[in-house]
């Protein structure tokens, strides 16, 4: 991917829909719910504060985001569908802290 975000940004590929109920029955595309979880792909330098002090982003390449159902914006690269958002719109991240 030649794609590189700005400042407090970030590239997200969004996990796959669930195929299946918990039951076992396939659901339509229609039927499907937008993921909230997706891997980190790319990330900007970080954010400036009031005195241009630069704040490091507080996630890294690799790791597995929960962000909000209708956060950041889908773009198309490499014929991937993607998502392009800001840090703040990242919730967790998924497993940080376990060892």
């Amino acid at each position: 991917m030649n794609l590189t975000p700005l400042h407090d940004r970030l590239i997200v590929r969004a996990a796959a829909a669930e195929e299946t109920t918990k039951s076992g029955l396939f659901l339509p595309d229609t039927a499907k719910e937008k993921p909230q979880q997706g891997e980190v792909l790319a990330i900007g330098a970080g954010k400036h504060d009031d005195a241009g002090k630069l704040i490091a982003m507080g996630v890294k390449v690799g790791d597995t985001v929960l962000y909000g159902k209708y956060s950041g914006t889908e773009i198309v690269v490499d014929g991937e569908d993607l998502l392009i958002m800001r840090e703040s719109d990242v919730f967790a991240i998924v497993g940080k802290g376990k060892k």
